[in-house]
């Protein structure tokens, strides 16, 4: 009686396994970014701290700031979007949350460092551009269908 279709089939599960969290498509993709523009921003604050005169100041920019201070704020940025990337991979919505604000403060502080590094800071700011609408675009919670 192969073939016939009178005995059941197993029940084809779509509830949510509860022992691993949610994480794919754009999340994933913005986790990835994050660490990704965290390991450039620790660099780039490191280059700072470590060689004052590596960068050249753009004369007559409107804002002028220490290059020390500024490669502090890179490093202890870079590692903040780090540790809220690896957050990611856990599916929590408050590390979605954390992670919008943070890539969005990675792109202020990078669009602060125009005069010093300009090709460097616009690619930092179009990753965190990215990051900032994949975290946005993705799920937020997952639907049970």
């Amino acid at each position: 009686m192969a073939g016939t279709g009178s005995q059941p089939r197993a029940a084809h599960s779509t509830a949510p396994d509860s022992r691993r969290p949610f994480v794919e498509g754009w999340t994933v993709f913005a986790a990835v970014l994050m660490i990704f523009g965290g390991i450039m921003a620790i660099f780039q604050g490191i280059s700072a701290i470590a060689k004052d005169d590596v960068f050249v100041a753009t004369r007559n920019y409107v804002f002028q700031f220490n290059l020390t201070s500024w490669g502090w704020i890179h490093l202890i940025l870079g590692i903040v979007i780090i540790l809220a990337g690896l957050a990611l991979f856990t599916g929590a919505a408050w590390a979605r949350a954390v992670g919008i604000v943070v890539a969005g403060l990675g792109a202020l502080a990078n669009f602060m460092w125009l005069p010093h590094y300009p090709l460097w800071s616009i690619v930092l700011i179009a990753i965190d551009v990215f990051i900032i609408w994949a975290l946005c675009a993705g799920p937020w919670t997952r639907a049970d269908a």
